[in-house]
């Protein structure tokens, strides 16, 4: 059995985290190392490497995560825009092997991101 990443035990509770919301799915809480002046992370609470394992039957709650996203931003009052990432393997920058999107707003943010 492979060691829980730092999400699952954020989800667990072992790691105290700021949460801004939770339901039954999912679990949004403030980024440790903000990017912006609102760095939010959303995590679904099933253990999903990345993008590129989430299955079909997965789709669900991969909408669920979206629309939970469109309401955040809303209760952030990112109505300035604000901008949505999931890092896809470590050379797109993914550091937690455990699906999340950060959801960054606050400041004008820069294209191209990196």
């Amino acid at each position: 059995m492979s060691a829980k990443t730092i999400f699952k035990r954020i989800i667990d509770r072992e790691i105290p985290a700021q949460i801004v919301h939770e339901d039954e799915l999912c679990l949004a809480f403030v980024d440790v190392s903000p990017q912006a002046p609102t760095h939010i992370l959303l995590i679904p609470k099933k253990e999903i490497a990345s993008l590129d394992q989430v299955a079909d039957e997965d789709a669900a709650l991969m909408g669920h995560l979206i629309v939970t996203i469109r309401k955040l931003a809303a209760q952030l009052k990112l109505e300035d825009g604000y901008r949505v990432v999931a890092n896809c393997g470590p050379n797109a920058g993914q550091s937690v092997d455990h699906l999340h999107f950060h959801i960054l707003g606050g400041r004008p943010l820069a294209w191209p991101p990196g």
